[in-house]
């Protein structure tokens, strides 16, 4: 994925921080729908908060860099195993891409 992608969160997802773990829900209409939700790590709650259909992916592996000791190819992989996840339970969704979005080669989840 490009860094100056910008994803958004469904609105159908909440979630919420118990203790040190971070829970994603589906909210349906009815009981039924509801078949899973998902729990995220540290580094990935952390990407998920960041996360608002405003930042660039750029600018979410710059903040995650600055916050997590790793190098710029584990946030590089780590993250876009955790955007593909994401994706994937249609928990987000890309919006635009910006332009001169933040450092090219920084991403983290672990």
């Amino acid at each position: 994925m490009k860094d100056s992608t910008v994803f958004d969160k469904n609105p159908d997802i909440v979630s919420r921080t118990i203790e040190d773990e971070t829970i994603l829900l589906p909210v349906y209409r009815t009981s039924e729908e509801i078949n899973c939700l998902y729990t995220l790590n540290e580094s990935a709650a952390a990407v998920w908060d960041l996360i608002d259909g405003r930042r660039s992916l750029g600018e979410i592996k710059e903040a995650m860099l600055r916050q997590f000791e790793a190098t710029p190819e584990e946030i590089d992989k780590e993250m876009g195993i955790l955007l593909k996840d994401l994706t994937e339970i249609k928990a987000i969704t890309p919006v635009k891409e910006t332009k001169g979005a933040g450092r090219a080669g920084r991403a983290t989840h672990t």
